[in-house]
């Protein structure tokens, strides 16, 4: 009897911890609202076990798929993961965002670079202007964009970060498919309120 009580005992506690990890898994990701790698996870939770940070955080993904909520937790292809709004709420709720991630100008910098990325800055320049100078030291420094020098050019193209924060994919052909569609989405809802 003494032994089916320490056996209940200890299941009991260990359904606790996997509780409170989850909860802590949770409450990292929605903190910090940018995708977080497995390391940082496993610093949260006081584990060296990625193995098992990753398994806890795949639980966690389904059970916000079995809630469905206007949020989601993904796995990024890179191992990270992240939580956010899905999709199809955005629009909905764009409207009452604080404070946009960039201004209008780096914003359409910004869209331009990944759609006709890789792309020479003197394009960029010849474009959107010589104001777009400031907009791309501004992308770099939010870590949106990287500059690498190829000759006497220098090629502009989006990072992973990038494509984390608007959910995008990292393969370039897809992302430009992606944007695409965004981009005609936008216009059409543009066009019914104007």
């Amino acid at each position: 009897m003494r032994r089916l009580t320490e056996q209940v005992s200890k299941e009991k506690l260990k359904e606790e911890k996997l509780k409170r990890d989850l909860v802590l898994l949770e409450a990292a990701l929605y903190v910090a609202g940018r995708p977080l790698d497995l390391k940082t996870l496993c610093s949260v939770l006081k584990t060296r076990s990625k193995r098992k940070v990753q398994k806890l955080a795949r639980m966690l993904i389904e059970e916000y798929r079995q809630r469905n909520t206007a949020l989601e937790i993904l796995e990024l292809e890179d191992g990270r993961f992240v939580m956010q709004l899905k999709a199809e709420y955005t629009p909905m709720v764009r409207r009452i965002t604080t404070r946009p991630l960039l201004p209008a100008g780096p914003l359409k910098t910004l869209s331009y670079i990944a759609y006709r990325q890789p792309v020479k800055q003197k394009q960029v320049i010849e474009v959107r202007g010589s104001h777009a100078y400031r907009h791309i030291k501004q992308l770099i420094d939010a870590g949106l964009v990287a500059r690498e020098r190829v000759g006497r050019n220098i090629i502009l193209k989006t990072t992973p970060y990038f494509a984390d924060y608007f959910g995008l994919s990292h393969d370039i052909k897809i992302m430009k498919k992606q944007l695409r569609s965004l981009f005609e989405t936008f216009g059409s809802q543009m066009q019914s309120k104007g």
